[in-house]
């Protein structure tokens, strides 16, 4: 039964404890992201970071993340994908320890690059573990929402639950925190999970395109982190930029040379993940972007403390984590292509609302219509992304198109995030009063009319094909 197919369900079996070990994997990946946003404060006064290098503590998880993401969904996908979970989840405990006994800032900020390489693991492992556990259909889309509202609450909780540990227990505890979590999914995930059995020897493991495909990526999301910053006419920009473009095509020229290439040539003639890739990027470069801008409104519009802003963010974790039920369930009864259509026409619907309600004197509750209206869009497409991603792509590649769909969703999330700051910052805004209002206003306006846009191409792309399918 297809994914994309209006489908009846007369039964809903229960997903079992494996799944809450998926979602578990995907809470601590989302919560780890960005759990350190409201430490960066104690972690430049404790450690001695100057203000410019603090910001590698977020951006190298980012670019680790990034440039290790196909590498990761392919290793899933030769190696095993119970054993990559487990490393993956290893990885993130013994870096976790590591980082909190950090007095150092460079041995910090490699933690948090090590960290980006276990997401990069454990993202691609847990979601083609969800797409080979459970069967094409209601199934697997039940099982996506699940791990769907599990990411969604880890992002918007991981600023609360920050705030609680910085102020209880000191910076330190932002790491520390991980290790018995992710301890825990070593052992739960090696013994629930299906053995991986033998490897399988007449499938070779491209080590040309995995070296240029991760540092042709790497270099890519570094150039989109730093750049805006920066500058892009900087000797590290131009260099980076070269350096990546040099990578990528050697990349293409080793896959199309590769008996077993990293990234199979059939991929890309498989509509439903192309689509769906172009999805993630844009749903990253708008949906994802917002926590930023809202953050700097309540924070330096409104003056809200970290923990009041942690507090402002579990509305929307949970309208998200409803949202990714809803899509389910919405998926079930008309299909994923016209969900991702209603998901993301809600979500403009929401934005415009939100950008309009962003005063100087505005009440949280003057945003609620907006949040509400975004966060359900938000959390339907996320569900419908995945399972376009997943639908019709065989077993032995459910890794490699994993990890896909998720390097667009990380790259699209970077491009989305650089523009939209440019365009907040270059209508002459200061870095606080009404310029800066201004600049947030029209960032959240501008993803409203990404969104629709979005909406309206995928409506498009429907009629052109003639296909309930992305």
């Amino acid at each position: 039964m297809s994914a994309t197919e209006p489908v009846t369900t007369p039964l809903r079996k229960p997903l079992g404890l494996p799944l809450f070990v998926l979602a578990l994997g995907q809470l601590v990946i989302s919560l780890d992201y960005n759990i350190v946003y409201v430490a960066l404060p104690d972690i430049g006064a404790g450690l001695g970071f100057s203000d410019h290098d603090l910001q590698w503590v977020v951006s190298a998880y980012v670019v680790a993340t990034g440039g290790f993401l196909l590498l990761g969904g392919r290793a899933a996908d030769l190696l095993g994908r119970r054993r990559m979970f487990v490393v993956a989840a290893l990885l993130y405990a013994g870096s976790s320890l590591v980082g909190g006994l950090s007095d150092a800032p460079g041995v910090l900020v490699a933690v948090r690059a090590v960290q980006g390489v276990g997401g990069a693991l454990l993202f691609p492992a847990t979601l083609s573990l969800i797409t080979t556990l459970y069967d094409e259909g209601p199934a697997r889309n039940r099982a996506l929402a699940v791990w769907g509202a599990a990411g969604a609450g880890g992002l918007c909780f991981g600023s609360l639950l920050g705030g609680v540990l910085v102020e209880a227990f000191g910076w330190s505890a932002v790491f520390f925190v991980n290790v018995p979590v992710a301890g825990a999914l070593a052992v739960a995930g090696w013994s629930l999970f299906p053995e991986d059995g033998p490897r399988d020897r007449s499938r070779h493991f491209d080590v040309a395109g995995a070296l240029t495909a991760t540092g042709g990526i790497t270099l890519l999301v570094f150039l989109l982190v730093q750049a805006p910053a920066e500058g892009w006419d900087t000797p590290v920009a131009l260099g980076s930029a070269m350096l990546s473009a040099g990578l990528l095509t050697l990349f293409a020229v080793v896959e199309r040379r590769s008996r077993d290439p990293l990234v199979p040539a059939r991929l890309f003639a498989h509509r439903g993940l192309l689509a769906a890739m172009g999805v993630t990027a844009l749903f990253s470069a708008t949906f994802s972007s917002v926590p930023y801008f809202l953050t700097l409104y309540f924070q330096t519009v409104h003056g809200y403390s970290a923990m009041a802003t942690g507090l402002a963010f579990l509305l929307p974790a949970v309208v998200v984590a409803v949202g990714t039920q809803a899509g389910e369930r919405a998926v079930s009864a008309f299909g994923v292509h016209r969900m991702l259509v209603a998901g993301m026409g809600l979500g403009a619907v929401g934005a415009a609302a939100l950008g309009l309600a962003l005063t100087s004197d505005g009440s949280y509750p003057a945003l609620l219509p907006g949040i509400v209206l975004m966060g359900l869009g938000q959390g339907a497409a996320w569900t419908g992304m995945w399972i376009s991603a997943s639908a019709g792509v065989a077993p032995e590649d459910q890794g490699i198109a994993s990890g896909l769909a998720s390097t667009t969703l990380q790259i699209g999330g970077s491009v989305g995030l650089a523009v939209l700051v440019a365009l907040a910052g270059g209508l002459g805004q200061s870095a606080s009063g009404p310029g800066l209002l201004d600049g947030i206003r029209t960032a959240v306006l501008v993803i409203a009319g990404s969104l629709g846009c979005g909406a309206l191409a995928l409506l498009a792309l429907r009629r052109a094909t003639g296909t309930s399918g992305p």
